[in-house]
């Protein structure tokens, strides 16, 4: 407890903290040049497209990208921070004075829980907010432009089905978890599956019982195209279902997940998917502290016995591999074939078990 609080503990606490929170915005950074770039493509037709709007719908669609590399920043900046002490002699002088290992990683492990605490219940609702404003800006830039925007070519899909028949509806865009659309296309149908008519809007707002359309282009079989301003299409579709249709786990912040997760219960949807990102976000914290694990286990070996390189390539590798368990525990959750805490907790009780039991055989042989 005395190495969290003494000048050497703080000392090397300030260090992993300026490492990682250094690679943590150079590759902000990285993202949002690349993204800026991109969407200054898609947007190079577009008259209304400014400079500065379509750098903050980057720059507010960047921190939720970022978050899932928030393990891997822990993980570079930890294992820069060792390598840069082990190269300026720095542990060895800790190793002289009869500190070891586990008390000089001790004050990163601190560090890296607070990191993830604070990124679970800071973090993860602000990029979600963010998220949701650079929708509504794409929208802006994108609204007039069939086929615009940075979903999928599928966009989103809804069925329902009323007194009146059947109503496919599909938007190339999605706000506010699906309560608002733009770019549509719905199919409607009689009550004997029979095609009525297909309708265009420009975007829709759900109602109470209803879709309000605006900027509506109507076509039939037999019929010329009708152009109207609003158009009224009735549905038994709740926000609360529509909600639980279009939002991913991933957009519903941390502090509104147990919210939906009673809700999709109550509405008869599966609710594997949030269960998992809810329980993923509870063990982010310690996911960080056995990424400082993985790389204290690398990155403590002293540069004049040589080996950096391989050291840098298992050090990458590890974290590569524990990715890849946590994408496999993800799908089987998803998929109901794995139990969302087993599948959240497992990569982190590997990460870490592998961790300490090579740092054990390091410093105690």
């Amino acid at each position: 407890m005395s190495m969290l609080t003494n000048t050497l503990g703080r000392y090397f606490a300030g260090r992993f903290m300026v490492a990682a929170l250094g690679v943590f915005v150079s590759i902000f950074l990285l993202l949002v040049l690349v993204d800026y770039i991109e969407m200054v493509r898609r947007t190079s037709g577009l008259a209304s497209a400014s400079a500065l709007v379509v750098a903050e719908t980057s720059l507010f669609r960047v921190p939720q990208l970022l978050e899932k590399l928030t393990p891997f920043c822990v993980l570079i900046g930890a294992m820069t921070c060792y390598l840069a002490l082990s190269r300026q002699l720095e542990l060895v002088v800790a190793r002289a004075a009869g500190v070891s290992a586990w008390q000089f990683i001790s004050p990163a492990l601190v560090c890296a829980i607070v990191l993830g605490a604070l990124a679970t219940t800071v973090y993860n609702p602000l990029s979600a907010n963010l998220r949701e404003l650079s929708k509504r800006m794409e929208a802006g830039l994108f609204g007039g432009v069939s086929g615009g925007g940075l979903q999928d070519a599928s966009g989103f899909w809804i069925n329902q089905v009323t007194d009146d028949g059947q109503a496919i509806i599909n938007a190339a865009r999605s706000e506010q978890q699906g309560v608002r659309l733009t770019g549509l296309t719905v199919f409607t149908f009689d009550p004997h599956s029979k095609f009525k008519e297909r309708i265009e809007a420009r975007e829709a707002a759900l109602e109470e019982g209803r879709w309000l359309f605006k900027g509506v282009r109507r076509f039939t079989l037999d019929n010329p195209p009708v152009e109207q301003e609003t158009f009224v299409l009735p549905t038994s579709l709740t926000p609360a279902q529509v909600q639980n249709s279009f939002s991913t786990p991933e957009t519903v912040s941390f502090w509104q997940l147990p919210g939906y997760i009673r809700s999709s219960e109550s509405s008869g949807f599966a609710t594997a998917g949030y269960r998992l990102q809810y329980h993923k976000l509870i063990a982010q914290p310690f996911l960080l502290a056995a990424m400082v694990m993985l790389a204290a286990s690398v990155s403590l070996r002293f540069f004049r016995f040589g080996g950096v390189q391989k050291m840098v390539l298992s050090g990458v590798g590890s974290g590569f591999l524990l990715y890849v368990l946590s994408k496999v525990t993800e799908d089987l959750s998803k998929a109901e074939l794995m139990n969302p805490i087993a599948a959240a907790w497992l990569p982190v009780c590997v990460g870490s078990l592998t961790g300490f039991l090579v740092l054990l055989h390091q410093e105690d042989g």
